[in-house]
């Protein structure tokens, strides 16, 4: 529907090519016209109402893209705050194990002075001591490019984002058993994969209309005066009312080829999206694998940490009563030190999993959809042959 109007003057010629017996001269004359066009396709084969449906998934799956993003973003932001709290764990076990080889260092010097000790002992304290320190200062390097990354992900300048130093030991969320398989469908990468799908399939239908004659009804109607003052008289009105069909006769295969292209579309949708459902499975899978194996390790490791914690004790007690040398303390240091990290690092890779499995499923176990029901086209699912 078009609202067209216009107003002009023109001089037509007196010498202008008259038809017989008619002759007339030169004159100049207003035009003022003020029209309202109105056009409609009768939709007898579906090509409007399908192309729209193709529009609407269109416009799905740029919605399950950009969610799709937005949680890529969130597992980022998650997985690297956690990967900088257990930097802050991993660092404040080697403060507290300074504190230790401090302690074993003047026990060490003490003992040297007593003529108890040797001075290879009061060496390896020493050795020990600074290896272990300038670990934990080289970890700060390690911190300032989690902090960086999450300053990144944040949308603020490295100089500007700080996270204060906290050795935060956070317990992963329980998982409830017996999760639907249906959390899957709101995984965005999948809820876009449909809709393309769903989108190719409308497309199909709109191939196939070309193969029927359109028909188009237009109409015009408004007003015609060469006076302003006159152009709303009920002799200046003017209208029309026409209609039109389009049949295609020869096209040298173009709509054949349109719709065999249509229909391997849609198959190359289906198989995506097939593809798209498994690679989901298989993350949800690897994920609940994963923390399974991680929970039983730490759990293992957890017992190794306090084992070796009584062999260091042990070991201590026998190097103060001269029952051992200095060389199974630093052994049993190291051990107690090793096991700690390693239990960290459990805990660590247990959340950077819960993360991805969170990912895995969409966002989580709670129930969420990308679109509701009533935008999804009906039938979607069936290709229109």
């Amino acid at each position: 529907m078009n609202l067209d109007p216009s107003a002009g003057r023109a001089r037509e010629s007196g010498t202008r090519p008259n038809p017989p017996g008619f002759s007339g001269g030169a004159f100049t004359a207003n035009t003022i016209t003020l029209p309202l066009d109105v056009s409609y396709e009768v939709d007898l084969w579906g090509r409007v109402r399908r192309s729209v449906e193709s529009a609407r998934a269109q416009a799905q799956a740029s919605q399950a893209d950009y969610e799709n993003i937005l949680l890529t973003l969130k597992s980022d932001v998650a997985q690297n705050y956690f990967s900088l709290r257990y930097v802050d764990v991993d660092r404040g076990i080697l403060r507290d194990n300074i504190e230790l080889l401090k302690k074993a260092l003047e026990l060490t010097q003490v003992r040297h002075s007593g003529g108890v000790a040797s001075g290879l002992d009061v060496s390896e304290a020493e050795t020990l001591l600074a290896t272990t320190q300038a670990t934990y200062a080289g970890l700060g390097v390690q911190r300032a490019q989690f902090e960086h990354a999450l300053a990144v992900l944040v949308g603020k300048p490295a100089s500007e984002f700080s996270v204060p130093e906290k050795a935060l030991i956070l317990e992963p969320p329980a998982i409830p058993a017996g999760l639907p398989s249906d959390l899957l469908e709101r995984r965005p990468d999948i809820a876009q994969a449909e809709r393309l799908m769903a989108s190719a399939n409308a497309q199909i239908g709109v191939a196939r209309a070309a193969f029927f004659p359109s028909l188009n009804l237009t109409g015009s109607a408004g007003y015609l005066s060469d006076d302003l003052l006159k152009l709303f008289n009920l002799s200046s009105t003017v209208w029309s009312v026409a209609a039109g069909a389009s049949q295609p006769l020869y096209a040298g295969g173009r709509i054949s080829a349109n719709l065999v292209r249509a229909r391997a579309a849609y198959d190359e949708s289906v198989a995506n999206y097939r593809q798209q459902v498994l690679v989901a499975f298989q993350e949800v899978e690897d994920g609940l694998s994963g923390l399974r194996v991680l929970e039983e390790q730490e759990a293992a490791q957890n017992k190794a940490v306090e084992s070796s914690k009584r062999t260091f004790d042990i070991s201590t007690s026998r190097y103060k009563e001269g029952l051992a040398n200095f060389l199974e303390v630093i052994d049993a240091e190291r051990t107690v030190l090793a096991n700690a990290q390693e239990s960290a690092q459990l805990r660590e890779l247990r959340l950077l999993t819960t993360v991805q499995f969170i990912q895995a499923l969409g966002g989580g176990w709670q129930e969420s959809k990308i679109y509701s029901d009533s935008q999804a086209p009906a039938n979607s699912s069936q290709p229109s042959h």
